[in-house]
């Protein structure tokens, strides 16, 4: 197997157990659920190979050998493919990162949810985290969703809101004027991180952000006009 060129680091999310994806989750890992005839798995994997990223380390847990096997029986998309296995309890998506700190911690790398589809322009968004100078780079957009990020008039994250019940949780509760956001679960974080996140084993990464905006600039790049459909839920298939 001829493996293509080095390019930068991507971590593809793929441990969920899929629960809004019942029943087609019943006999497999939501990551090889397919849609149009091609699994999550391999439409994200060709997606970041197709855009320079050919080392990617994949977290996984529930069924976990299928998707192990899976990958190895078409000889790893022709790239460099590792596995983080969480093989007792998930461990949240901070949790999960910090899991794959061996793999991950040399260089600025990319987060992609398997479950995501989207024609975001990835090196877009590695480039703009490069170039703001932040730990971490989320990728947001203006859609309609249950729970919001808020970010300043220059693209920093300053905030969460529960769109449900309202409940807000501000980095500065002095700070106005601020933007609602959705975000599109698609990130670049900085190797620093790792040496910023809690200790415990499992944790959600979403407070820990709001944590950190308080001392690190977590820059949020828009991508508004481009497609984004969570297929991680039953009525993308309908």
């Amino acid at each position: 197997m001829v493996l293509q060129a080095q390019g930068h680091k991507a971590m593809i999310l793929a441990a969920g157990l899929g629960s809004r994806l019942k029943p087609l989750t019943d006999k497999k890992p939501k990551a090889l659920v397919e849609w149009e005839g091609v699994t999550l798995l391999e439409r994200v994997v060709r997606k970041l190979k197709a855009q320079g990223f050919t080392r990617i380390i994949i977290n996984v847990h529930h069924f976990a050998e299928m998707i192990m096997d899976y990958v190895s029986t078409r000889q790893n998309f022709g790239i460099e493919i590792e596995f983080s296995h969480e093989k007792e309890d998930l461990l949240d998506t901070g949790g999960g990162i910090a899991n794959a700190s061996w793999f991950l911690k040399d260089e600025s790398f990319l987060v992609y949810n398997v479950d995501v589809n989207s024609s975001i322009d990835l090196q877009e968004l590695y480039k703009a985290h490069q170039s703001h100078g932040a730990i971490a780079t989320l990728a947001v957009k203006e859609r309609v969703t249950s729970r919001s990020l808020l970010m300043n008039q220059q693209g920093y994250l300053r905030g969460w809101r529960d769109n449900r019940n309202g409940n807000t949780i501000l980095v500065d509760p002095n700070e106005v004027g601020l933007i609602s956001i959705a975000f599109s679960a698609t990130q670049v974080l900085d190797p620093e991180v790792f040496s910023l996140f809690p200790a415990k084993k499992s944790f959600p990464l979403m407070p820990f952000y709001l944590e950190l905006a308080k001392t690190h600039p977590i820059y949020l790049h828009r991508h508004d006009r481009d497609t984004w459909i969570d297929m991680g839920k039953l009525e993308s298939y309908a």
